[in-house]
């Protein structure tokens, strides 16, 4: 009897779990090693929209997620004074998009991964290093802290600063800087109702969006030099720079601790990659194409990612055909979304701004153009799931 495939995963992010229960599904034999000691991200949520969740449906868990999450409901864009510039409306990108978009913490997310895998599956305290990317003829080598490990697939989801990316393709430039900072925090604001916002001020924005379990989501960038810090805390950062903004913005930072704010400056990579994959690694999410969180796609075009390569696992030739160019072409568009939000001309905001109230007062449809080909994409496989997507169905 042949012996199953066998496949280790580098990274125990959304990305690499996605890939090694899709994987795990198809009779492979799967390793996730993670170099953290633990698997829980800091504290932050994640947006999936219709795309990622037909992707999770096909390992049987889209209907899960669907459960857990906040189904985002009416909101929109909003000015620094609070004048609403688009209002969204979920049954309308619903209906357009095949089902609805969700926010989860990534916390969530990862649990519900992990129990799809065999309890030993997953290693954490665990760096590795490809040292042999093999081919037709020999297995992959990775290198571990116990010893070497040969596999028929790597999967490298090690993320923006991935060091299996620099031994597949070491002439390529990496990541850039992408101009901003972020800020996020996960906390409760008790007492406190809103319907979920973006903001767009000259050079910075902020969102506030509700989770199902009681707590508030809020993010917060900003046009800044790289490498930056608050000279006290990143909470009275964000004091000086939001905190004369509308409701419920105020609330949300005197409900926050200086510790529960998390600042990352963002990075996406510029020129895409020659492929996604050498020998026998094959590379995903931000290992392959990290992008500005601009279009909210970055979590949910890893999973993708991931369904797509298990699909693909004996040929990993049509797993970059398939992944390369649709990746490409979304990480240019959220680097020109990221343009166009983080504006600091104030005579280029207002046109700006009267160009998004006047596609708003046509209606939702021509606002929510900028997500066809992306929120409606399906994956090559069927899904193990029933999919709930109707509009009607929100818990």
């Amino acid at each position: 009897m042949a012996r199953s495939m066998r496949a280790v995963v580098i990274g125990g992010g959304i990305g690499g779990l996605t890939a090694a229960a899709a994987l795990h599904r198809r009779g492979t034999q799967v390793t996730v090693l993670e170099r953290a000691p633990t698997l829980q991200p800091i504290g932050a949520a994640i947006s999936l929209s219709p795309n990622a969740l037909r992707a999770l449906d096909v390992i049987g868990l889209g209907d899960e997620i669907r459960d857990l999450a906040a189904w985002q409901g009416d909101g929109g864009l909003r000015t620094p004074r609070g004048r609403w510039l688009s209002r969204s409306d979920a049954d309308a990108a619903a209906r357009r998009f095949g089902g609805p978009l969700v926010l989860l913490h990534r916390a969530t997310l990862i649990d519900s991964l992990t129990a799809q895998l065999p309890p030993d599956a997953v290693r954490t305290a665990a760096a590795a290093t490809v040292t042999d990317p093999g081919d037709a003829h020999r297995p992959a080598t990775v290198r571990t802290p116990d010893g070497e490990l040969e596999a028929d697939l790597v999967v490298a989801a090690d993320g923006i600063r991935s060091a299996a990316r620099r031994v597949l393709f070491p002439q390529h430039p990496g990541p850039v800087y992408s101009g901003f900072t972020t800020w996020r925090v996960v906390i409760p604001v008790p007492g406190v109702r809103f319907a979920s916002h973006e903001s767009w001020g000259p050079g910075r924005i902020w969102g506030t969006h509700p989770l199902k379990d009681g707590r508030v989501y809020a993010y917060a960038a900003a046009v800044t030099p790289a490498g930056g810090h608050a000279p006290d805390d990143e909470r009275a950062e964000l004091l000086r720079r939001y905190g004369d903004w509308h409701d419920p913005i105020p609330a949300v930072l005197a409900a926050a601790r200086p510790e529960d704010v998390l600042r990352h400056d963002v990075h996406h990579i510029a020129e895409p990659l020659p492929a996604y994959h050498r020998g026998r690694v094959a590379l995903l999410g931000d290992a392959a194409h990290a992008m500005p969180p601009t279009l909210g796609q970055g979590g949910n075009q890893a999973i993708e990612d991931a369904i797509v390569l298990a699909h693909h696992r004996d040929d990993l030739a049509a797993y970059t055909a398939a992944r390369l160019p649709r990746t490409t072409a979304i990480a240019r568009q959220a680097v020109k979304v990221a343009r166009l939000d983080m504006m600091s001309n104030r005579a280029g905001i207002a046109v700006r701004n009267a160009v998004i109230a006047a596609l708003s007062k046509a209606g939702p449809a021509l606002f929510l153009r900028s997500f066809d080909g992306i929120a409606d994409w399906r994956p090559p496989q069927r899904p193990y799931a029933s999919q709930h997507t109707r509009p009607d169905m929100r818990q």
